[in-house]
């Protein structure tokens, strides 16, 4: 049992937030290959606002029995009480040492937290922390900086600075300087390919970085979301692979992901803004999410 659950006999809980494409899932899936390491019980509940699944099957193999997508909204309005449900479901089969909630690219995490002060999911949930995932070459390029984006960052209790490998390195500090007049006091730690140790966003006392907050973050208000549409497109099978980044390119949207087959083999389309990165897939990826892929816009 670790020292946590040792003084608290409660599970600490994380809502893993980031603006779309800012490295959520690669984060999450580190920390439950870590882990797996060292023995703890770790349930994740993944919020996807695009319907294909594509997230559920990355993660489900590296969690089995805990892990749990939720489609068709946001788990921060829409799909609260689904939440509510399916953390409680999940404590009864599972029984975690600690459970996370990857948060949809357009989800707000505070409306998240909120979730594990309620009934019955309170009753064994500890001390709850916002983590939010920012892409760091995203905020170089300027993009998609306002609305959402800010509420996020403003809403953190740990903003970890991912992709640092994707820009030159005196950007570096800039990029914190803007961050902490956002969520001024607010620690930001830095992370290549979503690597961030775990002792990081589960910390030994919660409760210091809780005191950091701001009160926009602990007042609750209710927020209003931006328009978002997300469509599934199907692809042609055995384009060469630059075929496939100029036509993903030319969507020109906030966010490309799924599964295509190229003349090269299988690949995972993870796009975000113009960079689009076509990846080998697990071997274990099922054929039925080949030839399509999700795509979110703007509304």
């Amino acid at each position: 049992m670790d020292t946590i659950r040792q003084v608290n006999d409660k599970v600490p809980a994380l809502v893993v937030s980031g603006f779309l494409g800012a490295g959520k899932t690669t984060l999450v899936r580190g920390l439950l290959k870590e882990a797996q390491l060292t023995g703890h019980r770790l349930a994740v509940v993944s919020n996807e606002f695009g319907a294909l699944g594509i997230d559920e099957t990355l993660l489900s193999s590296e969690s089995p029995g805990g892990y749990v997508e939720l489609e068709g909204g946001c788990v921060c309005c829409q799909l609260s009480n689904e939440l509510l449900t399916t953390l409680q479901d999940l404590w009864e089969r599972v029984k975690p040492d600690r459970v996370i909630i990857e948060t949809s690219g357009v989800a707000l995490p505070f409306d998240t937290l909120t979730t594990f002060g309620r009934e019955p999911v309170n009753a064994w949930a500890g001390e709850s922390l916002a983590v939010v995932v920012v892409n760091a070459e995203q905020m170089v390029e300027g993009r998609d900086l306002e609305g959402t984006f800010d509420q996020q960052v403003s809403s953190a209790d740990i903003l970890v600075l991912n992709k640092i490998e994707l820009i030159a390195e005196h950007h570096i500090e800039p990029i914190k300087i803007i961050l902490q007049e956002l969520a001024p006091g607010t620690p930001v730690v830095e992370s290549t390919n979503g690597i961030v140790d775990s002792a990081l966003v589960f910390p030994p006392n919660p409760d210091e970085v809780r005191m950091r907050r701001s009160p926009s973050h602990e007042c609750g208000e209710s927020h209003i979301h931006e328009a978002f549409v997300s469509e599934v497109l199907s692809i042609q099978s055995g384009l060469e692979e630059s075929a496939l980044v100029e036509q993903f390119r030319s969507l020109k949207a906030l966010r490309v992901k799924g599964v295509v087959q190229s003349a090269s083999g299988l690949r995972v389309v993870q796009g975000v803004g113009s960079r689009i990165d076509l990846i080998v897939p697990p071997p274990t990826f099922p054929s039925h999410l080949t030839g399509q892929v999700v795509v979110i816009r703007r509304g």
